[in-house]
């Protein structure tokens, strides 16, 4: 399979024999060097943004794919009302969930952080900052952010969370030392609802019912005003196809 470690190899070789060929005399070395340069960052980059492709490090991306079990994930919590209004209809339909929630919003919610926990939802870390700039950190500030963000989730529930979604989804080589470092499991997902970008809640319900399979992650975002007419029209339509829903853990 293709990943970080194999194409970083390849481009050595190929950078190593464009080199060779011009010792001997070969023309075309700037063009040569110059389309293997694109070609690595263009897949380095492709590997990065789609964590389902499992380029830089593993992620949990679906469940098992022979039992009609699928999970819902939410992004970017805890928000207030927002989360709030999503634990009210999640509560509603009898379904758990797992929120993936950001170290700096859970000041000023903590109680939504343990309603969370009292109803049976389970949660991992999005991060502490959730910054745009997150994936171009070294090794040391990129620990420091996610260890901030479980001390700030252990301190509200006690719990130590063993799950991670990389902030955007974009994975990268110091992602994979630092989970490693910290014993954390990446979870990604096989069902993007771009939730975030398209305000059409048919839209959104009409592609998630169309990818939703056995096994399913679904990526969802409690933040947003919409989320809880979505869930109310979703939910129902997938227990209607008999799918089970439960949490990542």
């Amino acid at each position: 399979m293709l990943n970080h470690r194999f194409t970083t190899a390849l481009f050595a070789i190929g950078v190593g024999a464009v080199f060779l060929c011009c010792k001997l005399g070969t023309p075309c070395f700037n063009v040569s060097l110059a389309l293997i340069v694109f070609l690595y960052l263009e897949i380095e980059f492709l590997g990065a943004y789609f964590i389902g492709l499992n380029f830089h490090l593993p992620s949990l991306n679906y469940l098992d794919k022979t039992k009609p079990k699928i999970a819902l994930t939410f992004d970017d919590g805890p928000c207030n009302p927002q989360t709030i209004k999503v634990l009210e209809v999640l509560k509603k339909h009898q379904v758990k969930a797992t929120f993936f929630v950001i170290g700096k919003n859970i000041a000023g919610n903590e109680t939504i952080l343990k309603q969370m926990i009292s109803e049976g939802h389970a949660i991992g870390s999005h991060s502490f900052s959730h910054d745009y700039w997150i994936d171009l950190w070294g090794k040391k500030k990129l620990k420091e952010d996610i260890v901030k963000s479980l001390d700030a989730i252990k301190q509200v529930t006690t719990k130590e969370v063993k799950l991670f979604r990389p902030p955007y989804g974009v994975t990268t080589p110091n992602f994979k030392l630092v989970l490693h470092d910290l014993d954390l499991r990446s979870i990604g997902w096989n069902v993007r609802s771009y939730d975030t970008s398209n305000k059409d809640i048919n839209k959104v319900f009409d592609r998630v019912m169309s990818q939703t399979k056995n096994g399913s992650v679904i990526l969802l975002h409690d933040r947003l005003d919409q989320m809880p007419e979505l869930l109310d029209k979703l939910i129902p339509a997938l227990k209607e196809k008999k799918f089970e829903f439960v949490t990542i853990e």
